[in-house]
């Protein structure tokens, strides 16, 4: 009997070992994700971008990451955001550095390029990915110049993007730009748009950009909205996306203009919701 003891013990007392380190490999628990509505800053590139993460309450969530329009701020899409969160789903809205009167990046809108902002969602991206309750859906929405920035963050990390939600997207931008300013020479040092001062920089970078070339590559979801009345974003440049992403569709909206009203919205956001369980 005190050899079967001892023999007990010394099986147990070897074991010990293997089941001490095999529950502190396990013990990784996740985060209480603390449900509810934090503002952040989110550090990249020697600046900081100011954003606001929409948690649900839920261990693991899809995140959709919100892109405003020209000299917009990031609760453009704060009722969205809410609503997904309301249904589960998580999301970050935030302010592109240099992008306006409301960035408080003290970034200078002279500095401000296209690719800056696709620079300062990629970022965000980055901080979504790392998030202990991100599922691995990545779903990118944009409005306007962030519908153009988020198709140009896509087609750069086409790995990372589950599917893409554009409204009204500013397709047309280097279109206008290039031929206000056909030659390099004729570009000014700054320009004052709509009340926000661009630096040359901003024209010299839309020379060489054409969005619809990688558009075949990007074979992910991608949902168009557009409005019939908009004078800002000619419709064509949505039909034309709508033909060139291989699986796309464009929504049109009879009599909205660039910028949808609280009927447009809702249909957006059905479509959103139905996007995302799908995906």
């Amino acid at each position: 009997m005190k050899k079967l003891q001892k023999l007990l013990s010394l099986t147990a007392a070897m074991m010990m070992p293997f089941g001490i380190f095999g529950c502190a490999e396990a013990a990784k628990p996740i985060p209480d994700p603390d449900p509810g509505v934090e503002n952040i800053s989110i550090e990249h590139s020697g600046r900081a971008i100011d954003a606001t993460v929409y948690r649900p309450d839920a261990t693991h969530f899809p995140v959709v990451v919100f892109s405003h329009g020209f000299n917009g701020y990031k609760d453009d899409f704060r009722d969205t955001a809410e609503l997904l969160m309301q249904n589960g789903i998580g999301s970050i809205t935030f302010t592109f550095c240099g992008s306006g009167t409301r960035d408080t990046s003290g970034m200078s809108t002279t500095e401000m390029t296209l690719y800056t902002e696709r620079d300062d969602l990629s970022a965000v991206m980055d901080y979504a990915r790392a998030m202990p309750w991100f599922d691995g859906t990545l779903v990118l929405f944009g409005g306007s110049q962030g519908g153009m920035v988020s198709a140009m963050a896509a087609q750069e990390r086409m790995d990372d993007v589950a599917a893409l939600m554009l409204i009204f997207p500013a397709f047309n931008i280097p279109d206008d730009w290039n031929s206000r300013y056909p030659t390099e020479e004729s570009i000014p040092d700054s320009a004052n748009v709509w009340g926000v001062t661009l630096g040359k920089n901003f024209f010299l970078t839309l020379r060489d950009l054409n969005i619809y070339t990688p558009m075949p590559e990007f074979t992910k979801p991608v949902r168009i909205f557009h409005g019939t009345a908009d004078t800002i974003v000619p419709i064509r440049y949505s039909e034309r996306a709508s033909t060139t992403y291989p699986s796309a569709t464009l929504t049109t909206l009879a009599g909205e203009g660039h910028g949808f009203s609280a009927a447009g919205m809702q249909q957006v956001n059905r479509a959103l919701l139905t996007l995302m369980q799908e995906l």
